[in-house]
């Protein structure tokens, strides 16, 4: 979605209205997509680091390729997790019979709030300089690929 026109003006009885609400709530929707995509790079970089230290994963890197995050824009969240069905990723993370459950992904969430805070208010704070704002928002759709970079 293209940048919304900067202003409506509405004359009525030689008194000028404008108003900005549509660049407004494009800039808070862009900035708050923005936020989203680097808590997912921060929350997968803290995944990954958790999943070497597991015994036998420092030379498997197909745990590493099958975190990934979803950045969608039409509902405005964010996932993050394993690929389907990977027997490590998700297994591991939920546990299976007679295995206990690793829960890599929440824990590593629950241990960063202050940070995943931090990083959405550096963004949402931007809303008050236009320039700021506009220089933080990437209108491109995200995906964290197996090589840990964004399409």
């Amino acid at each position: 979605m293209a940048l919304p026109k900067s202003v409506t003006k509405v004359t009525k009885d030689g008194v000028e209205f404008t108003s900005n609400v549509d660049r407004v709530q494009y800039t808070i929707q862009e900035l708050s997509r923005a936020a989203l995509r680097d808590i997912a790079k921060f929350i997968r970089k803290r995944m990954i680091e958790k999943l070497k230290k597991l015994p036998g994963m420092k030379k498997n890197k197909r745990l590493y390729k099958s975190t990934q995050y979803w950045l969608r824009k039409w509902e405005g969240d964010l996932q993050i997790g394993f690929k389907h069905d990977t027997w490590y990723g998700v297994k591991g993370e939920l546990g299976t019979h007679g295995q206990p459950a690793r829960n890599i992904l929440r824990d590593t969430v629950f241990e960063n709030i202050d940070e995943i805070r931090r990083i959405e208010a550096q963004y949402l704070s931007a809303i008050e300089d236009e320039i700021k704002a506009q220089a933080l928002i990437d209108e491109n759709e995200q995906v964290g690929n197996e090589n840990g970079e964004d399409k």
